[in-house]
């Protein structure tokens, strides 16, 4: 028979997932005695549709946290890779023929722009937010300097066809549709997990994020482990840039940038550590659809859109407190090593 303790401590998970996918559910059982439309169907799948691209943008920024950095260039990322993909697709139909074609060229391009950041950090050796701070500036700035500075709301072929390809709808007269593109996110979703859990790249990632100058003693070569996280989360936000861009039917080079506390608020939410070595795809599911809960819910309470910022940044500074708490409890030195 399993020890009650123990059965709590799976129960609540490596990363407290357990403990917030409670807090969803309380609040979810709050938001729905305040407000009793709160539980329909197209509530659930407007949750959903409006965590669908933030989902990619959480994973990569999970994979840069748990490595021991912390990115806040991946929006810029996104919307370059995204709109100079769309660009190009308008003056070429032969790259919009193809529903997947222009998923590659953006992921192609999101890489490149990662493997920028990871010339800084892991080449110069620059600290990451300094690096990717940095890099946010230029890309936003070749982007609407050079790329382009009108909006594209008339999206090419394939790309046009999949802003309205819907897995579900629910509703009456107002109908909800459920977008397709929670499908590929949720398999990509599956993909990362098993890259951090299954692989000796997610093992690398961990160790590096844990003790960095350990996890080069024992041969994990820091550098090159450091290039491929960043390539990936440039290709993650390449994705979810696009994804963006589909459902909201529109290209706009201006969007996207400055909602990255979002992003990172629900990585932190969901068990990663800001200190590195620590994370989990289910916990950043969870901490995304907590995240876009809050936000649902001030809409649907009629509160004003300024507090959703607010309340996101509080979340982020609870989190990051007790992390920082943990920690230092971890740190504190016991009575015998003090007599020591």
């Amino acid at each position: 028979m399993t020890p009650p303790r123990h059965a709590l401590t799976r129960l609540r998970g490596a990363n407290n997932e357990g403990v917030l996918a409670a807090l969803i559910l309380l609040l979810a059982i709050a938001v729905g005695v305040v407000a009793p439309s709160f539980w329909s169907a197209a509530t659930a799948v407007n949750l959903l549709a409006s965590a669908a691209a933030t989902i990619a943008f959480a994973l990569g920024a999970l994979l840069v946290l748990i490595s021991g950095g912390i990115d806040v260039s991946f929006m810029a990322i996104g919307i370059f890779a995204a709109y100079a993909t769309l660009r190009a697709a308008s003056g070429a139909g032969w790259l919009s023929a193809n529903v997947w074609l222009p998923f590659v060229v953006a992921t192609l391009v999101g890489v490149l722009l990662g493997l920028v950041n990871a010339g800084a950090i892991a080449g110069l050796k620059i600290p990451t937010l300094i690096a990717t701070l940095g890099t946010q500036g230029v890309i936003r700035g070749i982007l609407i300097t050079f790329v382009g500075s009108r909006v594209i709301s008339d999206l090419p072929g394939s790309v046009a066809d999949l802003s309205t390809s819907y897995l579900v709808v629910v509703g009456g007269k107002v109908q909800t549709p459920l977008t397709i593109l929670v499908v590929p996110l949720a398999i990509l979703a599956v993909l990362v997990a098993l890259l951090l859990n299954r692989t000796m790249l997610g093992r690398s990632v961990y160790a590096i994020g844990s003790d960095l100058e350990s996890a080069r003693r024992i041969g994990i070569p820091v550098a090159q482990t450091q290039v491929v996280v960043y390539a990936i989360a440039g290709g993650l936000a390449a994705i979810g840039g696009l994804c963006h861009v589909i459902l909201v039917r529109e290209a706009d080079p201006f969007a996207l940038v400055g909602g990255e506390l979002d992003v990172i608020a629900a990585v932190v939410l969901g068990g990663a550590s800001i200190f590195g070595g620590k994370g989990s795809v289910t916990g950043t599911v969870l901490g995304v659809l907590l995240i876009s809960l809050i936000n649902n819910s001030l809409i649907l309470l009629g509160v004003p859109g300024s507090w959703q910022r607010t309340a996101v940044g509080l979340l982020l500074l609870i989190g990051v407190s007790v992390q920082g708490l943990q920690v230092a409890r971890r740190r504190r030195p016991t009575i015998l090593e003090v007599a020591a």
